[in-house]
Protein backbone atom coordinates (compact mmCIF):
# COMPACT_ATOMS: atom_id res chain seq x y z
CA UNK A 1 0.00 0.00 0.00
CA UNK A 2 1.15 3.59 -0.82
CA UNK A 3 1.25 4.63 2.87
CA UNK A 4 0.36 3.50 5.85
CA UNK A 5 -3.34 5.10 5.14
CA UNK A 6 -6.15 3.86 8.06
CA UNK A 7 -9.39 2.42 5.68
CA UNK A 8 -9.22 -1.12 7.63
CA UNK A 9 -9.66 1.00 10.65
CA UNK A 10 -11.96 3.42 9.63
CA UNK A 11 -14.27 0.79 7.90
CA UNK A 12 -14.06 -1.44 11.67
CA UNK A 13 -15.34 2.07 13.43
CA UNK A 14 -18.27 2.67 11.09
CA UNK A 15 -19.16 -0.97 11.20
CA UNK A 16 -18.67 -1.10 14.90
CA UNK A 17 -21.42 1.66 15.36
CA UNK A 18 -24.07 0.03 13.50
CA UNK A 19 -23.45 1.18 9.80
CA UNK A 20 -23.45 -1.15 7.35
CA UNK A 21 -19.75 -0.69 5.27
CA UNK A 22 -18.10 -1.76 2.21
CA UNK A 23 -14.41 -2.06 1.56
CA UNK A 24 -13.03 -0.74 -1.66
CA UNK A 25 -9.48 -2.22 -2.81
CA UNK A 26 -7.47 -1.74 -5.94
CA UNK A 27 -6.77 -5.08 -6.97
CA UNK A 28 -4.89 -4.65 -10.51
CA UNK A 29 -3.96 -1.56 -12.81
CA UNK A 30 -2.81 -0.99 -16.15
CA UNK A 31 -1.42 1.84 -17.73
CA UNK A 32 -1.10 5.06 -16.22
CA UNK A 33 -3.44 4.43 -12.93
CA UNK A 34 -4.30 7.19 -10.89
CA UNK A 35 -3.73 4.79 -7.26
CA UNK A 36 -1.44 1.89 -6.43
CA UNK A 37 -2.70 -1.87 -6.12
CA UNK A 38 -3.71 -1.72 -2.43
CA UNK A 39 -5.29 1.60 -2.27
CA UNK A 40 -8.32 1.46 -0.67
CA UNK A 41 -11.57 3.73 0.00
CA UNK A 42 -14.28 3.18 2.92
CA UNK A 43 -18.18 3.49 1.91
CA UNK A 44 -20.47 3.79 4.40
CA UNK A 45 -24.45 2.49 3.66
CA UNK A 46 -25.33 6.16 3.75
CA UNK A 47 -22.70 7.26 0.94
CA UNK A 48 -20.21 8.72 3.22
CA UNK A 49 -16.44 7.23 1.67
CA UNK A 50 -13.26 8.07 3.12
CA UNK A 51 -10.08 7.14 0.94
CA UNK A 52 -9.57 6.86 -2.66
CA UNK A 53 -9.11 4.50 -5.45
CA UNK A 54 -8.25 6.71 -8.48
CA UNK A 55 -7.67 10.02 -7.37
CA UNK A 56 -10.92 11.46 -7.88
CA UNK A 57 -11.64 9.71 -11.46
CA UNK A 58 -14.19 6.62 -10.80
CA UNK A 59 -14.82 7.30 -7.06
CA UNK A 60 -18.17 8.47 -7.94
CA UNK A 61 -18.99 4.92 -9.78
CA UNK A 62 -17.89 2.93 -7.33
CA UNK A 63 -19.42 4.37 -4.24
CA UNK A 64 -23.03 3.79 -5.97
CA UNK A 65 -21.70 -0.10 -6.46
CA UNK A 66 -20.51 -0.80 -3.23
CA UNK A 67 -24.69 0.42 -1.81
CA UNK A 68 -25.59 -1.64 -4.22
CA UNK A 69 -23.19 -4.54 -3.07
CA UNK A 70 -24.09 -3.77 0.79
CA UNK A 71 -27.66 -4.10 -0.30
CA UNK A 72 -27.09 -7.53 -2.10
CA UNK A 73 -24.30 -8.78 0.58
CA UNK A 74 -22.28 -10.24 -2.25
CA UNK A 75 -18.56 -8.75 -3.39
CA UNK A 76 -17.70 -6.91 -6.94
CA UNK A 77 -15.39 -7.01 -9.33
CA UNK A 78 -15.12 -3.83 -10.93
CA UNK A 79 -12.72 -2.34 -14.07
CA UNK A 80 -12.90 0.98 -15.04
CA UNK A 81 -10.87 2.89 -17.89
CA UNK A 82 -9.87 6.25 -16.58
CA UNK A 83 -9.37 8.40 -20.20
CA UNK A 84 -6.82 10.68 -20.54
CA UNK A 85 -8.98 13.82 -20.06
CA UNK A 86 -9.98 12.35 -16.62
CA UNK A 87 -6.74 11.42 -15.86
CA UNK A 88 -5.37 15.08 -16.61
CA UNK A 89 -8.20 16.91 -14.44
CA UNK A 90 -6.80 15.05 -11.28
CA UNK A 91 -2.85 16.01 -12.17
CA UNK A 92 -1.93 12.60 -14.15
CA UNK A 93 -0.26 13.12 -17.85
CA UNK A 94 -2.39 9.60 -18.92
CA UNK A 95 -5.38 7.73 -18.44
CA UNK A 96 -5.45 3.65 -17.55
CA UNK A 97 -7.25 0.83 -16.45
CA UNK A 98 -8.01 0.03 -12.58
CA UNK A 99 -9.98 -3.18 -11.40
CA UNK A 100 -11.77 -2.43 -7.71
CA UNK A 101 -12.47 -5.22 -5.61
CA UNK A 102 -15.18 -4.37 -3.09
CA UNK A 103 -16.26 -6.13 -0.27
CA UNK A 104 -19.01 -5.64 2.49
CA UNK A 105 -17.88 -5.84 5.73
CA UNK A 106 -19.69 -8.78 7.79
CA UNK A 107 -21.39 -10.69 4.61
CA UNK A 108 -18.38 -11.21 2.71
CA UNK A 109 -15.32 -9.81 4.50
CA UNK A 110 -15.99 -11.06 7.74
CA UNK A 111 -15.55 -8.72 11.17
CA UNK A 112 -13.45 -11.27 12.70
CA UNK A 113 -10.59 -11.07 9.86
CA UNK A 114 -10.96 -7.19 9.86
CA UNK A 115 -10.49 -6.85 13.60
CA UNK A 116 -7.53 -8.85 13.35
CA UNK A 117 -6.17 -7.06 10.33
CA UNK A 118 -6.46 -4.07 12.35
CA UNK A 119 -5.29 -5.06 15.80
CA UNK A 120 -2.03 -6.18 13.73
CA UNK A 121 -1.83 -2.88 11.82
CA UNK A 122 -1.77 -1.34 15.87
CA UNK A 123 0.80 -3.74 17.17
CA UNK A 124 3.01 -2.93 14.42
CA UNK A 125 2.76 -6.65 12.98
CA UNK A 126 3.28 -7.20 9.12
CA UNK A 127 0.50 -9.17 7.74
CA UNK A 128 -0.95 -9.93 4.34
CA UNK A 129 -4.67 -10.28 3.86
CA UNK A 130 -5.07 -13.36 1.02
CA UNK A 131 -8.89 -13.30 -1.01
CA UNK A 132 -9.54 -15.65 -3.96
CA UNK A 133 -12.01 -13.98 -5.89
CA UNK A 134 -13.59 -17.08 -7.54
CA UNK A 135 -13.83 -19.08 -4.22
CA UNK A 136 -14.04 -15.97 -1.83
CA UNK A 137 -11.73 -17.75 0.72
CA UNK A 138 -10.21 -15.26 2.83
CA UNK A 139 -7.36 -15.43 5.67
CA UNK A 140 -4.48 -13.27 7.00
CA UNK A 141 -1.20 -14.58 6.48
CA UNK A 142 1.72 -13.49 8.29
CA UNK A 143 4.64 -15.43 6.83
CA UNK A 144 3.29 -16.65 3.58
CA UNK A 145 4.15 -14.34 1.41
CA UNK A 146 8.15 -13.00 2.34
CA UNK A 147 9.01 -11.24 -1.12
CA UNK A 148 5.88 -9.40 -1.10
CA UNK A 149 5.96 -7.92 2.11
CA UNK A 150 9.23 -6.95 1.39
CA UNK A 151 8.82 -5.36 -1.69
CA UNK A 152 5.77 -3.59 -0.37
CA UNK A 153 3.66 -5.53 -3.90
CA UNK A 154 0.31 -6.10 -3.40
CA UNK A 155 -1.44 -8.05 -6.39
CA UNK A 156 -2.55 -10.66 -7.98
CA UNK A 157 -0.53 -14.51 -8.16
CA UNK A 158 0.43 -16.33 -10.65
CA UNK A 159 -3.26 -18.24 -10.58
CA UNK A 160 -5.01 -14.64 -11.40
CA UNK A 161 -7.82 -15.48 -8.59
CA UNK A 162 -5.48 -14.86 -5.62
CA UNK A 163 -5.25 -11.10 -4.42
CA UNK A 164 -2.74 -10.16 -1.65
CA UNK A 165 -2.83 -6.96 -0.12
CA UNK A 166 -0.22 -6.08 1.93
CA UNK A 167 -0.28 -4.02 5.00
CA UNK A 168 2.91 -3.28 6.23
CA UNK A 169 3.53 -0.99 9.37
CA UNK A 170 5.36 2.23 8.38
CA UNK A 171 9.00 2.53 8.08
CA UNK A 172 11.12 4.02 11.01
CA UNK A 173 14.43 6.09 10.62
CA UNK A 174 16.24 6.16 13.97
CA UNK A 175 19.18 8.49 13.83
CA UNK A 176 22.05 8.62 17.01
CA UNK A 177 23.85 11.59 16.44
CA UNK A 178 21.88 15.44 15.37
CA UNK A 179 24.75 16.24 13.24
CA UNK A 180 24.95 18.01 10.35
CA UNK A 181 24.28 14.79 7.99
CA UNK A 182 21.25 14.21 10.16
CA UNK A 183 19.76 17.43 8.96
CA UNK A 184 19.97 16.29 5.73
CA UNK A 185 19.52 12.85 6.27
CA UNK A 186 16.01 13.46 8.32
CA UNK A 187 14.03 15.56 5.62
CA UNK A 188 14.94 12.96 2.39
CA UNK A 189 14.11 9.85 4.45
CA UNK A 190 10.79 11.63 5.36
CA UNK A 191 9.88 12.39 2.34
CA UNK A 192 11.12 8.64 1.24
CA UNK A 193 8.08 7.65 3.18
CA UNK A 194 9.94 7.12 6.95
CA UNK A 195 8.99 8.19 10.19
CA UNK A 196 12.28 9.45 11.61
CA UNK A 197 13.66 10.30 14.89
CA UNK A 198 16.48 11.99 16.22
CA UNK A 199 18.97 10.83 19.38
CA UNK A 200 21.41 12.43 21.01
CA UNK A 201 21.85 13.56 24.68
CA UNK A 202 24.11 16.63 24.05
CA UNK A 203 21.55 19.90 24.29
CA UNK A 204 23.71 21.75 21.93
CA UNK A 205 23.28 19.67 19.20
CA UNK A 206 19.93 17.96 19.83
CA UNK A 207 17.38 21.22 19.61
CA UNK A 208 14.19 21.50 17.80
CA UNK A 209 15.84 24.76 16.28
CA UNK A 210 18.19 22.44 14.34
CA UNK A 211 15.32 19.79 13.85
CA UNK A 212 12.22 21.63 13.26
CA UNK A 213 8.80 19.87 13.62
CA UNK A 214 10.84 16.31 14.38
CA UNK A 215 11.25 13.29 17.25
CA UNK A 216 13.91 14.60 19.02
CA UNK A 217 15.06 12.60 21.82
CA UNK A 218 17.69 13.89 24.14
CA UNK A 219 17.86 10.55 26.40
CA UNK A 220 20.73 8.48 26.23
CA UNK A 221 20.67 6.23 23.27
CA UNK A 222 20.03 2.55 24.56
CA UNK A 223 16.90 4.34 26.60
CA UNK A 224 15.80 6.50 23.85
CA UNK A 225 15.96 3.03 21.18
CA UNK A 226 13.97 1.41 23.73
CA UNK A 227 10.99 4.16 24.50
CA UNK A 228 10.96 4.45 20.57
CA UNK A 229 10.80 0.58 19.42
CA UNK A 230 12.65 -1.09 17.05
CA UNK A 231 12.12 -3.87 14.74
CA UNK A 232 12.08 -5.54 11.26
CA UNK A 233 10.94 -2.01 9.60
CA UNK A 234 13.32 0.26 11.43
CA UNK A 235 16.14 1.24 9.65
CA UNK A 236 19.41 2.67 12.83
CA UNK A 237 21.85 5.15 11.34
CA UNK A 238 24.97 6.11 13.67
CA UNK A 239 26.36 9.44 12.92
CA UNK A 240 28.26 10.40 16.20
CA UNK A 241 31.55 9.19 15.92
CA UNK A 242 31.73 8.24 19.53
CA UNK A 243 31.72 4.66 20.86
CA UNK A 244 29.88 5.53 23.96
CA UNK A 245 26.95 7.12 22.02
CA UNK A 246 26.80 4.86 19.23
CA UNK A 247 27.80 1.78 20.51
CA UNK A 248 24.58 1.19 23.20
CA UNK A 249 22.15 1.93 20.35
CA UNK A 250 24.01 -0.05 17.97
CA UNK A 251 24.36 -3.38 20.35
CA UNK A 252 20.13 -2.66 21.07
CA UNK A 253 19.46 -2.95 17.12
CA UNK A 254 21.55 -5.85 16.41
CA UNK A 255 19.64 -7.87 19.05
CA UNK A 256 16.07 -6.28 17.64
CA UNK A 257 16.53 -7.09 14.32
CA UNK A 258 16.15 -4.09 12.29
CA UNK A 259 16.61 -4.05 8.46
CA UNK A 260 19.22 -1.75 8.24
CA UNK A 261 21.58 -0.62 10.12
CA UNK A 262 24.29 2.04 8.99
CA UNK A 263 27.49 3.59 11.22
CA UNK A 264 29.75 6.47 10.05
CA UNK A 265 33.28 6.24 10.12
CA UNK A 266 36.47 5.14 8.43
CA UNK A 267 37.59 1.49 7.50
CA UNK A 268 39.45 1.52 10.35
CA UNK A 269 36.78 2.77 12.54
CA UNK A 270 34.66 0.22 11.53
CA UNK A 271 37.16 -2.06 12.29
CA UNK A 272 37.72 -1.24 15.53
CA UNK A 273 33.90 -0.77 15.74
CA UNK A 274 33.75 -4.71 14.65
CA UNK A 275 36.37 -5.84 17.61
CA UNK A 276 33.88 -4.30 20.09
CA UNK A 277 30.92 -5.51 18.79
CA UNK A 278 33.02 -9.49 18.85
CA UNK A 279 33.96 -8.03 22.32
CA UNK A 280 30.30 -8.06 23.41
CA UNK A 281 29.32 -11.31 21.93
CA UNK A 282 28.10 -10.98 18.51
CA UNK A 283 28.40 -13.46 15.82
CA UNK A 284 29.91 -12.63 12.57
CA UNK A 285 26.82 -12.76 10.90
CA UNK A 286 25.10 -10.31 13.39
CA UNK A 287 27.84 -7.83 12.79
CA UNK A 288 27.96 -8.48 9.34
CA UNK A 289 24.54 -6.40 8.85
CA UNK A 290 26.49 -3.17 9.87
CA UNK A 291 26.72 -0.95 6.81
CA UNK A 292 29.91 0.96 7.50
CA UNK A 293 30.93 3.11 6.04
CA UNK A 294 27.44 3.97 5.94
CA UNK A 295 26.07 4.84 2.59
CA UNK A 296 26.78 3.86 -1.21
CA UNK A 297 30.38 4.78 -2.41
CA UNK A 298 29.02 7.40 -5.14
CA UNK A 299 32.07 9.78 -4.25
CA UNK A 300 29.52 11.73 -1.78
CA UNK A 301 31.77 14.96 -0.28
CA UNK A 302 29.50 17.05 1.70
CA UNK A 303 26.78 16.37 4.15
CA UNK A 304 23.41 16.47 1.88
CA UNK A 305 25.84 14.00 -0.43
CA UNK A 306 26.19 11.04 2.51
CA UNK A 307 22.39 12.04 3.50
CA UNK A 308 21.45 10.64 -0.08
CA UNK A 309 24.22 7.45 -0.24
CA UNK A 310 22.70 6.89 3.30
CA UNK A 311 19.41 7.36 1.95
CA UNK A 312 20.35 4.82 -1.18
CA UNK A 313 21.76 2.00 0.57
CA UNK A 314 18.90 1.61 2.87
CA UNK A 315 16.42 1.46 0.05
CA UNK A 316 19.09 -1.11 -1.63
CA UNK A 317 18.53 -3.29 1.47
CA UNK A 318 14.88 -2.71 2.08
CA UNK A 319 14.36 -3.82 -1.39
CA UNK A 320 16.79 -6.94 -1.63
CA UNK A 321 19.32 -5.19 -4.07
CA UNK A 322 22.30 -5.10 -1.60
Amino acid sequence: MDRFDNSPETALDWYETGKPVALATVVQTWGSAPRRVGAQLVIAGDGRFEGSVSGGCVEGAVVVEALEAIEEGEARLLEFGVSDEDAFAVGLACGGTIRVLVEPIGSVLPESILSDLVAARAQREPVAYEVNIESGHRALQRDRYPERMRMDRSGFEEDAKTFVSVHNPPLRLIVVGAVHIAQALVPMARIAGYDPAIVDPRDAFATAARFPEETVLTDWPDEAVAKLGMDARTAVVLLTHDPKLDDPALEAALRAGVFYIGALGSNRTHAKRVTRMKEAGFSEGQISQIHGPVGLDIGAADPAEIAVSILAEMTAVLRGKA
